[in-house]
């Protein structure tokens, strides 16, 4: 059937499909970033002559200018059109990452890999809001956001096994370079399949997106300054403070704005709030999952990159299965029951893999839990993106979903970094027990590589990495679990969102 446009400005037909395909393909190609990265980074500490700490903000750059930026960007969609932003946006990506498979020298990549946060924190928040301006409020529109939910979640999973394959088989380079002709492809195709929304006239709050990016910036620094020189060190407890005070400006500059990225308003709905606060716990569980969970196969378990990316991919599908099953039924049981089912799954998951150890195994202690993960997943992500732009007007949907975004970053930004706070604390301390053990058995040589290295051989080392790591997951168990208390006593569903969410169910396929 061809694509015809409805007089509420939809498309219609053939069109919605590969529209939706185009969105989700932006939309897993920055999602992939954040993690394929992760694969290569030895790789490229050896190319380009990084030291270990400086290591870490390969993954930085691209974290924190993508989560500070996302509101201005979804408000640059406000204004301008989305259509035309998410083009620029995705072409800026591509840019961006050929400087990065190009770069000579640390700085250079450095400053492609912010540039690609850039490009994403543009791209992004534009991708959802054109989903609510192409498909019409109802199964249709349900649909898609399974569809991109599902793609948002599993990208993650995804980038790690792509980013093992790449690394063994091509060079670190090409985890850059492949998403120079995807972005082309995106670019070409999305004004031939994507309609332009409404230009809202309004102004851009540079102003507030610097205080809130910087701010945010200090305060991540000071979570991960402290896991390595403690709660007192000066730098430590100015960065906080510098957090607080940026922060709070912020606030006061979106409170005093006519056309604030940020319009606090949208905090005063009871559910739009309660789905902020149980997305800033999910990310915070995520990341933590991904992130030390990696760490452990690859250290602990000796998989090579490509089986450690291999491990992730069963929690793709399982991700995929949950956010189709919540879209078919959204509109028979509402956004509720899966927010707090899948709140506890992801708690139970993260709970069960607290009981890993050095003797753990893949099939008999990472599987199980993960797959539950994952359920929890993507159980929750469809309902919280429904529960997030629901009766929010037209010319804010931009906004909205940039906070929406935004909140899954910062989340996962400031919840990782408090997780590498308990893992740097309980290291330390099982440390202090594991090395006078050692240290009384070891043979001579073995004592002098050790006050050499400062190294603990195996199985020493793991057994301190491993209590590190499950007590970490102990902390992320416990952010899941306040995000189910939320979805339970906070959210509160509402007859009349029920019936839009009524209708024909959507037929299969795109």
């Amino acid at each position: 059937m061809p694509t015809t446009t409805g007089t509420d400005g939809k498309v219609r037909g053939s069109g919605n499909g590969l529209a939706l395909f185009v969105i989700a393909s932006c939309q897993l190609m920055i999602v992939l970033d954040i993690t394929i990265v992760n694969i290569a980074l030895p790789h490229i500490q050896t190319a380009l002559g990084f030291s270990t700490t400086s290591l870490s903000w390969v993954v930085n750059a691209y974290t924190l200018t993508f989560g500070g930026l996302l509101l201005l960007g979804g408000r640059t969609g406000d204004i301008l059109g989305r259509r035309r932003v998410f083009i620029f946006g995705v072409l800026l990506f591509g840019l961006a990452s050929l400087l990065g498979g190009l770069a000579q020298n640390s700085g250079q990549l450095l400053a492609a890999r912010a540039l690609q946060g850039v490009g994403g924190a543009i791209a992004s928040p534009t991708s959802l809001a054109l989903i609510t301006t192409t498909f019409t409020e109802g199964p249709a529109r349900n649909r898609a956001f399974g569809v991109f939910a599902g793609v948002s979640a599993g990208g993650g999973a995804i980038g790690l096994l792509l980013g093992g394959i790449l690394v063994e088989w091509l060079d670190w380079r090409w985890i850059f370079f492949v998403n120079v002709p995807i972005a082309l492809l995106i670019a070409f195709a999305a004004p031939r399949v994507i309609k332009e929304s409404e230009r809202h006239p309004g102004h851009f709050d540079f102003t507030g997106a610097v205080t809130a990016t910087v701010g945010m910036v200090a305060l991540v620094y000071g979570f991960i300054r402290a896991a390595q020189e403690g709660w007192r060190d000066p730098l430590t407890l100015a960065s906080f403070g510098a957090a607080v005070v940026l922060l709070t400006l912020y606030i006061l500059i979106e409170r005093r704005s006519a056309q604030p990225i940020t319009p606090l308003h949208m905090f005063a709905d009871r559910n739009r709030a309660g789905t902020y606060g149980i997305m800033l716990m999910l990310a915070c569980a995520i990341f933590g999952m991904f992130f030390f969970l990696t760490l452990f196969v690859q250290n602990v378990l000796d998989f090579s990159p490509l089986q450690a990316g291999l491990a992730f991919l069963p929690i793709s599908a399982v991700i995929a299965v949950g956010a189709g099953l919540t879209s078919q039924l959204l509109p028979k049981f509402g956004p509720k029951p899966f927010m707090v089912i899948g709140a506890l799954l992801s708690a139970a998951g993260l709970a069960w893999l607290t009981l890993t150890d050095i003797q753990s195994t893949y099939l008999g202690s990472i599987l199980g839990p993960m797959l539950v993960f994952g359920m929890g997943m993507g159980l929750q992500f469809v309902s919280l993106t429904l529960m997030a732009l629901s009766r929010v007007p037209d010319q804010e949907s931009g906004a909205a979903s940039g906070l929406l975004n935004a909140t899954q970053q910062v989340g996962g930004s400031l919840g990782l970094s408090i997780l590498v706070t308990v893992f740097g604390t309980a290291s330390s301390t099982e440390a202090g027990k594991v090395v006078p053990a050692f240290l009384a058995q070891a043979s001579p040589a073995e004592r002098l590589r050790f006050n050499r290295t400062q190294q603990l051989p195996d199985p020493w080392g793991d057994q301190v990495l491993t209590y590190g790591v499950t007590r970490s997951f102990i902390a992320a168990a416990i952010f899941a679990a306040v995000g189910a208390l939320i979805a339970l006593f906070v959210i509160q569903v509402r007859p009349d969102d029920l019936e839009r969410l009524k209708g024909t169910n959507a037929p299969p396929g795109l």
